[in-house]
């Protein structure tokens, strides 16, 4: 898949993109990285992996590569940043 710009952090582990990202037929702006479970916006360090997410991320290109499945709208796949893969940034949450 092509390079995406990171448009709007939903939580730490859950972001939007453009262009829309194509796969198995369906289509959609949301991903979820696979390789790490950052805690829910609702309970301790929700906050903070959303806000190190963005300081990340935000605004910025990111590859989506291998794609997992689709999971409530949300494409599951391995995103790398800057040559790393995104889940390796969290290693508190792995």
């Amino acid at each position: 898949m092509p390079a995406f710009t990171v448009t709007e952090i939903i939580d730490g582990d859950t972001f939007d993109v453009s262009p829309q990202w194509k796969w198995n037929g369906e289509t959609g702006n949301r991903v979820r990285p696979a390789g790490y479970d950052a805690p829910e916006l609702s309970t301790y360090g929700g906050q903070a992996a959303k806000d190190k997410l963005s300081r990340l991320i935000k605004g910025k290109a990111v590859d989506l590569r291998t794609a997992h499945k689709i999971d409530r709208g949300r494409l599951v796949c391995d995103v790398y940043f800057g040559g790393k893969n995104l889940a390796d940034y969290f290693p508190e949450c792995q």
